[in-house]
């Protein structure tokens, strides 16, 4: 009996079993098989290759090339002993001339213990990690042919970022740099559901490169492997292809962007050997700006910035090295754009907006003022440039002359009127709402990543930097150790009367010294708006997005910031007075023998002086199509030291030879592309927007 219970007992169990394996394999076993395959298939990330930024004329300013990458795919990397790995990674660093511990860094995932930013593997564990691009092909084909002696170790050759340089240039404040994503930045595009962005991405830091990264970065591609339970990659499964990144056609172009960029160096060059006969030393020379704008569309048509810096050096990850000099005070800071970053006194290149602020606020086109050589204010005697005199002129003789007592006469006019109560934040000043007008104090909107603000120094500004800095002065004025006698007097005074925005406040804005600052950019838009009739653009350096196949995805408009409330008949009468700069006035001397008659150039030269530095050389002028302001930090006059330069840019423009323009070399269709894109051919090719019929 007890046999027949467990005989019974066992065949019970041997049943159950057998229809719970049916249920299992037959009922739901395609939703497991389906568990079973999802877990043993992991995705690596295929990157795309990164969009074209191309000039107006379709001429390649970042394109990309192949590299030799070798990598370590840590998964077969993790089946060898500590040993072998040790040996591994010491082999493979001397034939790639890298330090051990800087591969095992980059081996390293980010987030694990001892991952060290910025050098650690951000993506899929089941992918390759890069460790050194741009090998020689010798190295590369050594580690291809000697496979067993790098176990792990893959060479292949990648797609990287590179840089054609039409003509020669540089342009790497414009272009900006790449870098790889971080982790906040990769756990934004997850809660966002980004797909384009991934562990292994590169993305945009700086100019064009991050303004239009969206459109640039393209979309990844995924392989599909198989691995078994340890993780290790059995073989292929799928393949999605990686989708290549939009095109960037800029309103650049690179024939007037080489000529600024060289004009630019040379000048400072120049000007490092020419003596400063103030200081009896040369100039300094210390940095350097220069802007070409469409002054009807505000589009950039050229923008350098000295010092500059290699885009090439951020390829394949930069070094300590080599980014402490981009940032090095020492060096000059090559990673700032002075264009658009650089803030400086304007001097004489302001006079033109403090007319208009004058001509709109009592005074008449037939005001004459006393052009002596000084003007006493208070205790002080506020001079003209040499303390030379004109006598009594008016507005467009006070330009061409660059005649400062004039304007001081007027800034000190509407002081006494309105401004005399120091204290009062509120008093009027037609010449601070006039430089508001005109757009500065504010940045200008242009879309390349970072831009100053520039500053009006107001009375709301001066009673602001009283209030920050108070307590440091008032505590060195009770307490002046061993600091200079004139840093002891300054803090006292501060200490005393910091807030009040006295007469002398009031004669050097309207002559762009004292505390106003304003970037390059902001002085070309500004000077835009003269020869537009009022209005000011958002600068643009993009100008369409266009698609690896050549549709255009988006076209990048002209965008409006403001008008200038101005009337016409004044920027006229302040235009005929910049034209007589250029005739008869202080760029007349290097202007001689341009052909004016075919070729009206106006403009405004400057001389800004900074405390404790040399003048600031600032050349502004402007024709009916385009803007040119040079400016040269420590660089002396206006004319003198930036003139010739702003000369070439203007010869370059519109195709003058000598004394004449050449034939068909008009401005717009001669030089510098129109509203037309470059002609994208279904095989890749790029060539120069098509002519109209007669152009």
């Amino acid at each position: 009996m007890r046999l027949v219970v467990i005989q019974a007992l066992i065949f019970s169990l041997l049943a159950t079993l057998g229809v719970r394996l049916y249920y299992l394999q037959v009922m739901t076993g395609e939703t497991y098989q389906g568990k079973a395959a999802s877990q043993s298939v992991r995705d690596i990330v295929v990157q795309p290759q990164r969009g074209l930024i191309v000039d107006a004329q379709g001429r390649p300013l970042a394109a990309n090339r192949l590299s030799w990458v070798a990598s370590i795919d840590t998964t077969m990397l993790g089946r060898m002993s500590e040993q072998q790995q040790r040996k591994l990674v010491r082999r493979t660093s001397r034939v790639l001339d890298v330090a051990p511990r800087k591969v095992r860094d980059k081996l390293t995932l980010c987030g694990a213990e001892g991952a060290v930013s910025g050098q650690c593997w951000n993506g899929s564990p089941f992918q390759p990690v890069p460790i050194a691009q741009d090998l020689d092909e010798d190295v590369a084909l050594r580690i291809l042919e000697q496979a067993e002696d790098f176990p792990a170790v893959t060479v292949e050759q990648q797609s990287v970022r590179d840089y054609p340089r039409p003509f020669g240039v540089n342009a790497a404040h414009l272009l900006g740099y790449l870098s790889p994503v971080t982790e906040s930045e990769l756990d934004d595009a997850e809660e966002s559901g980004d797909a384009s962005v991934n562990g292994a991405s590169v993305v945009g830091r700086a100019g064009v490169e991050k303004t239009y990264d969206q459109w640039l970065r393209g979309q990844p591609g995924h392989q599909q492997v198989s691995v078994d339970s340890m993780g290790r990659v059995l073989g292929d499964v799928g393949t999605l292809t990686a989708q290549p990144g939009d095109t960037l056609v800029t309103s650049i172009d690179a024939k007037v962007q080489s000529v600024v960029e060289k004009q630019l160096a040379q000048t400072i060059r120049t000007a490092r050997q020419t003596r400063d006969t103030v200081t009896g030393r040369n100039y300094v020379a210390d940095a350097g700006a220069a802007v070409v704008m469409e002054a009807q569309t505000g589009r950039i048509v050229a923008m350098a910035s000295q010092p500059t810096y290699d885009p090439e050096v951020w390829v394949g990850g930069i070094d300590d090295q080599q980014l402490a000099r981009l940032y090095s005070e020492a060096a000059g800071t090559p990673l700032l754009s002075r264009a658009t970053q650089g803030q400086f006194a304007p001097g004489s290149t302001w006079k033109p907006f403090m007319t208009a602020g004058a001509l709109t606020n009592g005074y008449g086109q037939d005001a004459q003022l006393n052009c002596s050589s000084s003007l006493r204010v208070g205790n002080r005697d506020f001079k003209n440039y040499e303390s030379g005199a004109y006598g009594f002129i008016g507005f467009q003789r006070a330009l061409e002359v660059s005649c400062n007592t004039f304007f001081y006469r007027i800034g000190y006019d509407y002081w006494r009127r309105w401004g005399s109560d120091v204290g009062n934040v509120d008093a009027k000043d037609p010449l601070v709402a006039e430089a508001k007008e005109f757009g500065f104090g504010r940045p200008t909107g242009i879309d390349v990543a970072a831009e100053s603000s520039g500053r009006i120094a107001d009375r709301q500004w001066k009673l602001d930097y009283f209030e920050q800095q108070k307590d440091y002065y008032c505590e060195l004025a009770e307490d002046p150790g061993d600091a200079s006698p004139f840093l002891r007097l300054f803090a006292k005074e501060f200490c005393a009367e910091g807030y009040a925005y006295r007469a002398g406040d009031a004669v050097n804005f309207a002559i762009g010294q004292g505390d106003t600052v304003v970037t390059p950019l902001q002085l070309a838009r500004a000077y835009g708006a003269l020869a537009n009739g009022g209005t000011l653009y958002e600068p643009r350096v993009g100008k369409a997005v266009v698609t690896p196949d050549g549709d255009v995805l988006e076209r990048v408009k002209p965008s409006v910031q403001g008008t200038v409330d101005v009337p016409q008949q004044t920027l006229d009468f302040i235009d005929q007075g910049l034209l007589g700069v250029s005739q008869q006035g202080t760029m007349s001397w290097r202007l001689g023998g341009f052909p004016l008659e075919q070729v009206p150039i106006r403009s405004k030269t400057g001389s800004a002086e900074v405390q404790g530095k040399q003048s600031t050389s600032w050349v502004a002028s402007y024709s009916e199509d385009y803007v040119v302001v040079m400016m040269v930090s420590q660089g002396g006059t206006g004319s003198g030291t930036s003139g010739p330069a702003v000369r070439t840019i203007w010869e370059t423009l519109y195709g003058v030879d000598g004394e004449a323009v050449k034939p068909g070399a008009a401005a717009v269709p001669g030089v510098v592309a129109g509203k037309a894109l470059p002609v994208f051919g279904k095989d890749g090719s790029i060539l120069p927007p098509a002519r109209k019929r007669g152009e």
